[in-house]
């Protein structure tokens, strides 16, 4: 015989029917118990206790006192831009480079959100009047060796 795609069968005895429990007498795990046992919590449907329950003790978690900083309520989250990206994905009649500007090309995923300009991998080769809350120094550097012109936008936050 021939093998196909369309012929193709799992081994004989690879595949099994799954347990139907509750499923009547005639599905051979029908009645009271259903292979679950007698009375409990386990033997109902719905049956579960949540992942760090240890059976009334007191969990583990709530045991171990809870130490240390976290500053994730406190981080300012900055989206970085290079100037190779802008330079690649904003056309060349585009010389103001805003936040709305940058989303529009998908450069920032929020326009509420700080953005920070840093230095790209190439040169920069057009003169660019860009808008942004932060730049690095040589991000600067090239946008002034091309006669553009950096802005700071001031955000309160």
């Amino acid at each position: 015989m021939v093998i196909l795609l369309s012929n193709l069968r799992p081994a004989k005895g690879a595949r099994h029917r799954k347990k139907r429990l509750g499923c009547g007498e005639g599905s051979g795990h029908g009645g009271s118990g259903s292979t679950r046992g007698m009375k409990g919590q386990r033997s109902r449907s719905g049956e579960g206790k949540n992942p760090g329950f240890e059976g009334g003790q007191m969990p583990l978690v709530r045991v171990i006192p809870k130490r240390g900083f976290s500053n994730k309520k406190f981080r300012v989250f900055v989206q970085e831009i290079t100037l190779t990206n802008i330079e690649k994905k904003v056309p060349e009649n585009v010389d103001e480079i805003t936040p709305e500007v940058l989303k529009k090309y998908d450069l920032i995923d929020y326009e509420k959100e700080k953005i920070k300009i840093i230095c790209g991998n190439e040169d920069l080769k057009r003169k660019l009047k860009i808008y942004a809350h932060k730049f690095s120094k040589s991000a600067i550097e090239k946008i002034k060796k091309n006669g553009g012109e950096a802005i700071f936008i001031s955000k309160g936050k």
